[in-house]
């Protein structure tokens, strides 16, 4: 039975240091997954018991070593971190899965997404005007089986809303430049923490 979702607490509400919460977690999950001792972890703040919605990036030598995540909310924001975590490591079907000697190898980066909300735009230069580059994540639907995200981070590389929309119609299995029937826009934004380059 799948759980209903529930409203994420507010992203300005969560502490400026949740990376030492989140962070350890996700490294402590993925190592109790390969078998490699990590830590125990303290007990959880109020606030990671909370409902919320996460991606779980992973980085090795600054390239990516995978990416998964939760887009609603339906559990702890802490337990979401710890189940995408594994699954970074272990299920993103763009890469082999991890092995025990590259847990000290990784960089891991937790984003905490906000609610995500309609965008008002039933075109593509609508959608191009809407955006705000750097802020905002998206997600596009179109049809049954057409559906993909960009976090903001993705701005990074893909500073201008034409240029970003393209590439996230590819990831959605769309033809880039056209503005499909039924195409559904929604976007949220999103608050991240990373571990400092290096072995942990």
């Amino acid at each position: 039975m799948t759980e209903a979702p529930h409203a994420p607490a507010a992203l300005e509400a969560l502490p400026d240091d949740a990376g030492d919460v989140l962070l350890p977690a996700a490294r402590a999950a993925i190592g109790q997954a390969l078998g490699v001792p990590a830590p125990a972890l303290g007990e959880p703040p109020a606030w990671a018991l909370e409902p919320g919605a996460c991606y779980v990036t992973l980085t090795r030598e600054g390239k990516l070593r995978g990416c998964t995540g939760t887009l609603v909310a339906h559990r702890p924001l802490l337990a979401d971190v710890q189940v995408n975590a594994v699954n970074t490591a272990l299920r993103d079907r763009r890469f082999a899965p991890m092995t025990p000697d590259e847990v000290p190898l990784v960089v891991i980066e937790v984003a905490v997404l906000s609610a995500s909300r309609p965008l008002a735009a039933s075109s593509l230069p609508e959608a191009y005007a809407a955006l705000r580059p750097g802020v905002d994540g998206v997600i596009v639907e179109a049809g049954a089986w057409n559906r993909a995200t960009f976090l903001p981070k993705m701005w990074e590389p893909l500073p201008e809303p034409a240029v970003f929309l393209e590439h996230l119609w590819r990831k959605a299995g769309l033809a880039p430049g056209v503005w499909h029937e039924g195409t559904r826009l929604r976007t949220y934004t999103a608050r991240s923490w990373r571990e400092s380059p290096g072995p942990a």
